[in-house]
């Protein structure tokens, strides 16, 4: 019996050893792996006679191509007095050409199932066209087709009219479209970044002259690049391409200039009214880089710090402490010509004026405590973890290629990304913060309702602008 008590001792002290040694593991988190070289193709370049530049990278481990023709005209090229104009013409450009119409250019594409579309940005548009490699040339037919003789028929003008004028009706009972309106029209003034969405009298106002003239003046050769990407033979693509597109005529660059962005010197509320919403929507703006800036990586370990995710400061006070919303981020609007750095949340209307002191906590926070070793080894980790998830497959890897070229970036972007991440101090983040995170300058933002709200806001700012969701200044205590 001694003997048999003995063993059983023994063996619930190897357990109880066994368990001790299993939970320690369990609160150790593993060193991370050692970054692994991004092997990238090195791209083809070369330049057609017409001056469309064409960047090639061979990637032959899927039966897969991905096309796409950028032009460095975006919605910022808009007329004055049209805005929404590039954008209409983006919409338009697969709604027939000089030998197909709508329906056979989306039969065409269905029957290749393969993808084509035309995006429009602030700072640049693209026709974008992928397919099984064994159908490029088909695809690729299809895109300079609509790229080079989109005829812009009357019926499907109308028809886009209309239903852009219905999607605004949508968008201005969106809280979140108010919010971005009234914040590009405050931190952009008269630069055309301020324009996000025409009215129906814009609408109304665009011809099909219109359309065509400014699309002959942006879509042009020599303000273009063709980024390919994908399983193809070099020589015969290069071939394909200057079948296609050799005949297209280059024109006369615009020489633009842009307003300069208005000037904060103080901090200034902003309220759209929403009588009877259940929550405000809250947005601190402050001027931003742009992305080409130099500033561009230790604003992004901030941001990553601050508020870029749901570990980041602002989630972890405004969510997991304080329970005022579902969500508390930050924003790193970085575009060609300038841009915004902004902190957001969606709040319950009773905590507005809460939820805005602990933005501003955080955002003093920011300006004045230096980061801790953790919170950037992590934001570095997070960043040099997903960069490579980013370009893994062709259309990522394509996406990553057309912003080296519309946004001025470095060509070697990709390969010294990691790097760049990882040199970023501690102390670089707390100078950009001090430099573009500036409460006392900033504006406030929110869309929600008024009569709840005011009272709120004004221990935060002591001007307050009211706005209804058609975008117009209210009286001060008007009721309508």
């Amino acid at each position: 019996m001694t003997i048999a008590n003995e063993v059983l001792r023994a063996s619930r002290a190897q357990q109880n050893f066994c368990m001790t040694q299993t939970e320690a593991f369990r609160h150790q988190m593993p060193p991370p792996l050692a970054p692994r070289p991004l092997n990238l193709p090195e791209p083809f370049e070369t330049t057609l006679s017409n001056g469309l530049s064409v960047v090639l990278v061979e990637d032959q481990r899927l039966p897969l191509i991905s096309f796409r023709l950028a032009f460095h005209s975006g919605q910022a090229n808009d007329p004055a007095g049209l805005p929404g104009l590039g954008d209409m013409m983006s919409h338009l450009l697969t709604e027939g050409t000089a030998t197909r119409t709508s329906r056979q250019i989306a039969e065409a594409v269905e029957r290749l199932g393969a993808s084509l579309s035309v995006g429009s940005g602030s700072d640049f548009t693209t026709v974008a066209a992928s397919s099984l490699s064994i159908y490029a040339d088909e695809i690729l037919e299809l895109m300079a087709d609509v790229t080079l003789h989109a005829s812009f028929p009357q019926n499907e003008i109308d028809l886009a009219r209309e239903n852009t004028k219905q999607m605004l009706i949508q968008q201005r009972a969106q809280p979140n479209f108010l919010a971005t309106e009234r914040v590009a029209q405050v931190m952009f003034g008269s630069h055309p970044y301020a324009r996000v969405a025409p009215t129906a009298e814009m609408l109304d106002a665009m011809t099909r002259e219109d359309i065509l003239s400014f699309c002959k003046s942006a879509f042009i050769p020599n303000n273009a690049v063709m980024l390919i990407v994908g399983d193809c033979d070099r020589d015969a693509m290069i071939a394909r391409i200057e079948q296609l597109f050799s005949g297209w005529q280059p024109g006369a660059l615009s020489d633009l200039h842009f307003p300069e962005l208005p000037k904060r010197e103080s901090r200034t509320a902003y309220v759209v009214d929403r009588p009877g919403s259940a929550q405000s929507n809250i947005v601190i703006a402050n001027h931003g880089i742009t992305r080409s800036s130099p500033d561009y990586f230790p604003m992004l370990l901030m941001h990553t710090v601050l508020g870029a995710n749901a570990s980041s400061r602002l989630f972890m006070n405004l969510r997991e402490h304080k329970g005022y919303t579902y969500g508390a981020y930050s924003n790193l609007d970085a575009r060609r010509l300038a841009g915004t750095f902004r902190a957001t949340a969606e709040v319950r209307t009773s905590v507005t004026g809460a939820s805005l002191h602990e933005f501003f906590f955080e955002l003093e926070r920011i300006r004045n405590e230096a980061v801790s070793e953790e919170e950037i080894n992590n934001a570095k980790s997070y960043l040099a973890g997903v960069f490579p998830i980013r370009i893994e497959t062709q259309e990522g890897l394509t996406d990553q290629l057309v912003s080296i070229r519309m946004l001025n970036l470095p060509r070697d972007y990709l390969h010294s990304y990691r790097e760049r991440v990882n040199e970023v101090t501690a102390d670089q983040i707390q100078n950009v913060a001090q430099k573009y995170v500036t409460p006392d300058r900033a504006a406030i933002v929110i869309v929600g309702d008024a009569a709840e709200i005011s009272e709120q806001v004004k221990q935060y700012s002591e001007v307050i602008e009211l706005y209804d969701t058609e975008g117009k200044r209210k009286a001060e205590g008007s009721k309508q």
